[in-house]
C-alpha cells in the first residue's frame, strides 16, 4: 500500500472509536460473554531481572514484530491511547498486505506485572481485545500471558470462520514462541 493510502488508513483510525463495548475488558480475570476466549502463557525464568527485560520487549511491540507483523507509525513503546496499524502479508500471496487498525485500550507498568492490551478499531476483521503481559508471581517466577477475546467482524473472517479461528490460535501460539525464543524459555 502507498504510503500516503497508509497514512490516510492511520488517520480515519486514529478517529475512530473502538468497535466493541467492553473495552479494557482484558485486564480482569473474567472476559465478556459472547466472544470466543483465548488464555495462554508460558513460562519465561526466575526474578524481577527477567520480568524488567521481557516486559520491556513486550512494551516496544517485540512479540508483534518477531511474529512477522509491520507497524504502522513505526513502533514506540506501548501507550494507552494509540493507535496503530499491524500489517502482515499472506505467504505465497502477492496481494497488498493485510492492514489491521488497533488501539492501546491499557498498559501496566508495575514490580509485578508489565504489558498492555490492544482492541479492534473498525476495518478489522475482528472484534475484541488482545493483552500480552509479562507477570511474576509470590514464588519470583517469570510468566508472559496473552489473553484474547473476540467474535469475527469482517465478511471474509467471517466467510471463513474455521480458518480464522485457525489462525488467531496459530497467531497467538506464534507469540508465544516468539517471547520464549527471546528469553531462552519454553
Amino acid at each position: 500500500m502507498p504510503s500516503n493510502a497508509l497514512h490516510r488508513r492511520y488517520l480515519a483510525a486514529r478517529a475512530a472509536e473502538p468497535d466493541y463495548p467492553e473495552v479494557g475488558a482484558t485486564a480482569s480475570a473474567a472476559l465478556p460473554p459472547g466472544y470466543s476466549w483465548l488464555r495462554r502463557r508460558i513460562h519465561l525464568g526466575h526474578g524481577p531481572e527477567v520480568l524488567e527485560r521481557a516486559g520491556g520487549f513486550v512494551l516496544r511491540w517485540g512479540t508483534q514484530l518477531g511474529s512477522g507483523f509491520a507497524l504502522y507509525p513505526p513502533p514506540a513503546p506501548a501507550t494507552a491511547g494509540a493507535t496503530v496499524l499491524l500489517r502482515i502479508g499472506l505467504p505465497g500471496l502477492r496481494l497488498p498486505r493485510l492492514v489491521i487498525p488497533c488501539r492501546v485500550v491499557w498498559t501496566v507498568e508495575r514490580p509485578d506485572r508489565i504489558g498492555f492490551a490492544y482492541g479492534t478499531l473498525p476495518g478489522h476483521p475482528e472484534r475484541g481485545e488482545e493483552s500480552f503481559v509479562v507477570s511474576m508471581d509470590a514464588a519470583g517466577e517469570v510468566w508472559f500471558e496473552v489473553t484474547a477475546f473476540s467474535r469475527l467482524a469482517a465478511w471474509y473472517s467471517r466467510l471463513g470462520r474455521p480458518v480464522a479461528a485457525l489462525l488467531q490460535h496459530l497467531a497467538i501460539a506464534r507469540y508465544l514462541r516468539v517471547v520464549a525464543r527471546a528469553f531462552g524459555a519454553g
